[in-house]
């Protein structure tokens, strides 16, 4: 993953993925898939559009688009939606007394964020970052994040569009899904 690099384009659709720490199913064991509605209103109100998602068990994809308007850089909203989404998690954990894990990840905080008041580290600390340049890259990227529940080890469902925590419904089936906006209605 991409560390340290600031993306500042805006009017750019980018294809993101960020990680649960130790690829731990944390998104999973915490039932914290309905989190992502409240990231998802709020990129929505800083004018950043989701194009499309996935929520694995350990890890997140989507296609973000940030208009000229957006007053957030990509890294900015990033950490912003992490660090909620970290709070959720944790919450979910306690309350699925989940205390070895909880302990694991408390433990795994480097010191220097220790001293800024953080108590879990919930998920890898850098993200990855691609912008996508054309519609074809879109609509690759778009294909990919909606087969990966059923891609490689991942079996979390018969068909690929039935996945209920993606947006594959929304584009292969026109189910309503008020965080997306239609790629084609910003390329």
């Amino acid at each position: 993953m991409s560390t340290h690099r600031i993306h500042e384009a805006k009017h750019t659709v980018f294809f993101i993925t960020f990680t649960c720490f130790k690829w731990l199913p944390l998104i999973d064991l915490s039932n914290s898939y309905a989190a992502f509605s409240k990231w998802f209103e709020y990129l929505k109100s800083r004018e950043a559009f989701v194009l499309g998602y996935v929520i694995m068990p350990n890890h997140f994809h989507a296609l973000l688009f940030l208009d000229e308007k957006c007053d957030k850089n990509l890294n900015q909203l990033v950490a912003n939606g992490k660090r909620f989404l970290a709070y959720d998690i944790v919450k979910g954990l306690e309350v699925g007394e989940h205390q070895k894990i909880l302990n694991f990840l408390s433990n795994s905080v480097a010191n220097k964020e220790s001293l800024k008041g953080k108590k879990h580290q919930v998920f890898v600390s850098s993200f990855d970052a691609k912008e996508c340049f054309n519609r074809k890259m879109v609509e690759t990227k778009l294909d990919y994040i909606h087969h990966n529940p059923v891609s490689g080890k991942w079996h979390l469902c018969e068909d690929w569009i039935d996945y209920p925590y993606s947006s594959a419904g929304f584009y292969e089936s026109n189910q309503l899904n008020p965080w997306i906006t239609h790629y084609m209605d910003v390329i």
